[in-house]
């Protein structure tokens, strides 16, 4: 472990590097730009590519890529080697600050959801001075934008950066009336990482895994997750070599890969890192997702990042850890010894609080999807209503200043174990609350609805567009006050009036919550196809017009985005679930049942006597089953040819979750039900408790 500090970030193009590598001059001039993002010129562009490509070089890279985050969810890149032909036959190595800056990908090949016409190809894309260049498998890769040439953003990245300056600029008006003096503030994100490990053999047996990354049939292990033996427990030899391998390339790359576990479900894990900024958190949290799966190889294992890849189980989610800093250090969700006389503290909180439950359905769409689905609202996963957990120490103090009474702070002392070696432990004002889908952990909000396989950008999109628009409001209230502190209180008391029904420290998990939360008015939006129609409420375009994140043609095409990838991902899931049926699971069933009819016919021959009550009535039931996952299957392929008849989208989702869903779900009773009576040497697929068990 003492070669770790020299190992991290030794394939960082980051600030220790760039101080040795660059002129002090062009370092300067560079984090002025960064800090106070300014264009940078094309003179100190030149320089910071030069250095850049000979430090790349020194650390045996042969080509260079612009790194992005189109709407697909996950990385693009487009690989061009340094080389550049000499007139004597030869080449050199060379990079421009032209090239840093600027690349050309092709901007119709990648979702756009309408804002692109096949044939309008241009694109470009922009470097991202704010985020680290770093080098992977050869190859400088180089953080940027990406955009169409009329203009239209293409990316996750670019909404981002957006939205960060807007709530950094509206954190700070509120804080200059507190009479603080920073420079900047900064969302920081500590992105949670949920995952499965699999032997790779049984996965490559396995189509649905290949194909959809989770398992579409599946009969229930004789041992689950029953005994929670598996959470916090011992890890497995061959786990651990591959989280030692996965922490070091992590490192190589600076991220601060931080806390490793067994999670609930046998074969589930988690990867905790450190907080950064949001932007390079989102950049770090896609190159983890990617950089598991192929650490995972070199193990001989298969890492599952779907949201549901086993029924009957946990599945895998994603925490997104929020917090405001600013240039100082100072975390402005940190309560400190008093909250209840911290009104800059107060003031932040009711913001949040006041953003969650007028768009509680903004945040419902930044984790909508087909994978995540199944795993809302079930006993493993916040629901899919959105409430806060605040504990019972802030919730008091806010029904004080509403009620105008004296706040009276409860003694909770220490807890004695009664162990007299064993050292008293503090203990914290409020208890942790997991079923809650926002809860306040004592000087962040974990939003704990993301799905694992997402990327994390569209909720701190979200996040930082909604809470800066409080902010805002916040402040122009307080800018035109004649009474600041009184302002301060009103503001306070009447945020959590009018919104205290977003809160809830309750059990979320609980039918009483349910019931309760519509007669609070709050959603409760069960499917990605309800939810996505509200991207487009007209209050939400308004929002993202005024703080320029999105333009309304830009929010459409989102919609249509996620619209099209939740149906495709259906259709892929039906169409695997077919296959299987068809070429697998029927003919065995059909073969193993033969060779039944056939045991009971010779036993008969041997002794009209002999009873074959066994191989009659298994017959019967293998034969009955059989039937049953026939006339599914025929109406699945019903359903999918009644699908490509419906012309929109947002019909054709609805469709694909009232209807198909519900199909699949009936031919993967039957078919789950045949696995369990079907002896194991005609069953073609590796079952769960080999999957989930034999590793």
């Amino acid at each position: 472990m003492s070669r770790v500090p020299e190992m991290f970030g030794c394939m960082v193009f980051n600030d220790t590097v760039m101080r040795d590598k660059l002129p002090n001059d062009v370092y300067k001039a560079l984090k002025k730009s960064v800090e106070r993002g300014n264009r940078l010129d094309i003179d100190i562009a030149n320089a910071v590519a030069n250095a850049m490509k000979d430090w790349a070089i020194e650390k045996g890279a042969t080509h260079f890529t612009h790194w992005f985050q189109p709407m697909t969810g996950i990385t693009a890149e487009k690989h061009d080697s340094f080389i550049e032909p000499t007139d004597d036959g030869g080449v050199i190595m060379q990079f421009s600050g032209k090239s840093l800056i600027r690349g050309e990908p092709d901007a119709s090949s990648l979702p756009s959801g309408g804002l692109r016409a096949t044939f309008e190809a241009r694109g470009y894309t922009a470097w991202d001075p704010t985020s680290y260049a770093f080098i992977k498998e050869k190859t400088l890769c180089i953080p940027t934008a990406f955009c169409s040439y009329s203009g239209e953003v293409l990316d996750k990245k670019t909404p981002l950066l957006r939205s960060m300056d807007v709530i950094g600029k509206q954190a700070m008006r509120i804080l200059k009336l507190f009479g603080k003096d920073v420079k900047r503030v900064l969302t920081t994100v500590g992105a949670e990482q949920e995952y499965f490990l699999i032997d790779k053999k049984l996965y490559e047996k396995r189509s649905d895994l290949k194909l959809c990354g989770r398992t579409l049939f599946g009969a229930k292990s004789p041992k689950g997750q029953e005994l929670e033996d598996h959470y916090f427990g011992n890890i497995k030899t061959r786990v651990k070599s591959f989280m030692d391998d996965l922490d070091e390339e992590l490192w190589k790359l600076g991220i601060a890969a931080k806390t490793e576990h067994n999670e609930v479900a046998p074969g589930q894990h988690e990867l905790a890192p450190i907080y950064t900024t949001t932007n390079i958190g989102c950049d770090h949290n896609q190159l983890t997702m990617e950089i598991m799966k192929k650490v995972a190889e070199r193990h001989d294992l298969a890492c599952l990042l779907h949201e549901k890849p086993f029924e009957g189980v946990n599945g895998s989610g994603k925490h997104n850890n929020w917090s405001l800093s600013t240039d100082t250090g100072f975390n402005l969700f940190e309560p400190g010894n008093s909250p209840e006389d911290n009104m800059q503290f107060l003031i932040f909180l009711c913001a949040v609080l006041k953003a969650v439950d007028e768009y509680a359905d903004l945040l419902r769409v930044s984790v909508a999807s087909a994978g995540n689905d199944h795993r809302l609202g079930g006993n493993e996963a916040p629901p899919a209503i959105i409430s806060i957990f605040l504990g019972d120490e802030l919730t008091d103090i806010l029904e004080s200043i509403e009620k105008g009474t004296t706040y009276f702070k409860k003694s909770v002392g220490n807890i004695h174990v009664g162990a007299p070696v064993i050292p008293h432990i503090p203990r914290d004002t409020s208890d942790r609350n997991r079923t809650s889908p926002f809860a306040f952990t004592g000087n962040k909000f974990e939003f704990r609805m993301l799905g694992s396989s997402a990327s994390i950008s569209c909720t701190n999109i979200i996040l930082n567009t909604v809470v800066a628009e409080e902010l805002s409001l916040f402040a122009t209230r307080l800018e035109k006050a004649e009474d600041f502190e009184n302002e301060i209180h009103n503001i306070i008391a009447d945020t959590y009036k009018n919104h205290k029904k977003i809160i809830y420290n309750g059990d979320g998990y609980s039918s009483e919550w349910t019931k309760k939360a519509e007669e609070r008015g709050l959603l409760n939006l069960r499917n990605t196809a309800d939810a996505l129609p509200l991207f487009k409420a007209q209050k939400n375009i308004d929002l993202f017009k005024k703080h320029n994140i999105y333009t309304k043609a830009e929010v459409e095409s989102r919609c249509e985005v996620l619209t099209d990838n939740y149906i495709k991902v259906l259709t892929i899931e039906s169409n695997t679930m077919l296959d299987m049926v068809k070429r697998d699971i029927l003919p065995a069933c059909v073969a193993y049942s033969n060779e039944l009819a056939v045991a009971a016919l010779n036993k008969k021959s041997l002794c009209s006597d002999i009873s074959v009550e066994y191989e009659t009535r298994l017959t019967a039931e293998i034969s009955q089953l059989c039937e049953c996952l026939y006339n599914n299957q025929l109406k699945l392929e019903k359903d999918l040819m009644d699908a490509k008849r419906i012309t929109n989208l947002g019909e054709c989702a609805k469709f694909f979750a009232q209807t198909v869903l519900e199909t699949m779900n009936s031919v993967r009773q039957a078919a789950d039900a045949l696995e369990t009576v079907v002896s194991s040497k005609h069953w073609p697929y590796p079952t769960y408790r080999q999957l989930m068990f034999d590793i």
